[in-house]
């Protein structure tokens, strides 16, 4: 191997583990506030791309009437939670949040007008659809159950992540997409040739980490949800609601993969079934940081993606396995490192 050929894997390693790294930190940030380790976030990578090519060519994104539906479940028990409570509170937000917004991004995509907008529209519509979902799979699946275990937790999102792996069949169908590249630049540095789309993924993923940084160590929000996450039951006590926070953590972390399957879209063809090895490379970054330290989740994403890349190139039949096999280090010096402590203690 010479200089050129690893500078171009480096390249490609440095791009795929900036996408990697969105996925780590959503992981993180689900688990570090509801204990919920997020294997459904793998999906939404893939929904992400395929909505995205469907708008691209002119179809209406299944997904959009799959969030309506959704929408509609969770705002029918919503209703009947008031009625029983007597009590309406917030139920006009339940409204606005799982029925109107959803209700106008499915108008949105069935509009020509929309469909032959430029980029930027597309990738909003794309978020808009999708997003919304997040919050609401974690009012149907995981807000009864805020006091389980984190093995029952753990059970219900193995179950989840199946669940939505067959929804994705049946509104995309086996075949892949790849959706158009965000720019078309090509740049020559030092006799390296750049495509502008790798350059866009890793500027776009830098400023979304960025904004995340401001948003946790800058707003009132974002502090709240970090407060959650060092100490659930303190952050209750002082008055941060813990269904909220989840709801929060999951609506961030659904943005972020729905984000990271629009910058990964034009890099390879994506399948229904794509997301959850994508997803799973994000949870080796995030294991590496213990599901608790962003910056080391971010770092051992890009670890993974380097790794992934030169693996490709020496073994690529083995390429999967050495990326996975990086777990097993990492745990064995955690269990060395750290005694044991039970669910309540920690």
């Amino acid at each position: 191997m010479d200089a050129s050929i690893a500078a171009i894997l480096a390249m490609d390693g440095v791009t795929t583990g900036a996408v990697y790294a969105l996925l780590s930190i959503s992981l993180v940030l689900v688990f570090t506030v509801t204990r919920v380790i997020y294997i459904p976030a793998g999906e939404f990578v893939a929904w992400g791309a395929l909505t995205m090519a469907a708008l691209q060519t002119g179809h209406a994104p299944a997904t959009a009437s799959f969030t309506l539906g959704l929408g509609a479940l969770v705002f029918a028990l919503d209703g009947w939670a008031a009625l029983r409570s007597r009590q309406a509170a917030g139920l006009g937000a339940s409204l606005g949040w799982n029925l109107a917004w959803p209700l106008a991004a499915w108008a949105l995509s069935r509009s020509p007008a929309v469909m032959g907008a430029g980029m930027t529209v597309q990738v909003l519509l794309t978020l808009a659809i999708l997003v919304p979902s997040g919050a609401m799979l974690y009012r149907l699946c995981f807000a009864p159950l805020q006091q389980a275990s984190v093995l029952t937790l753990l059970i219900v999102a193995v179950a989840l992540h199946f669940a939505l792996l067959g929804s994705g069949l049946v509104m995309f169908g086996a075949e892949g997409s790849r959706t158009q590249p965000l720019t078309d630049a090509q740049f020559s540095v030092g006799g390296l040739e750049m495509t502008g789309q790798s350059l866009a993924v890793i500027a776009t993923s830098l400023v979304a980490m960025a904004g995340l940084a401001a948003f946790f160590g800058r707003t009132l929000t974002g502090k709240a949800l970090r407060a959650t996450a060092v100490n659930r039951i303190g952050a209750q006590i002082v008055g941060i609601g813990p269904a909220r926070a989840g709801r929060l953590a999951f609506t961030m972390a659904t943005a972020l993969a729905v984000f990271s399957g629009v910058l990964i879209g034009p890099l390879t063809t994506v399948y229904y079934e794509s997301g959850f090895l994508i997803g799973l490379k994000g949870f080796v970054g995030a294991i590496v940081g213990g599901l608790a330290l962003y910056p080391v989740a971010v770092g051992g994403a890009l670890m993974v993606g380097l790794i992934e890349s030169f693996s490709s190139f020496w073994a690529s039949a083995y390429k999967e396995v050495i990326v996975f096999s990086l777990i097993l280090p990492v745990l064995a010096w955690r269990s060395l490192r750290h005694k044991g402590l039970d669910e309540e203690e920690s």
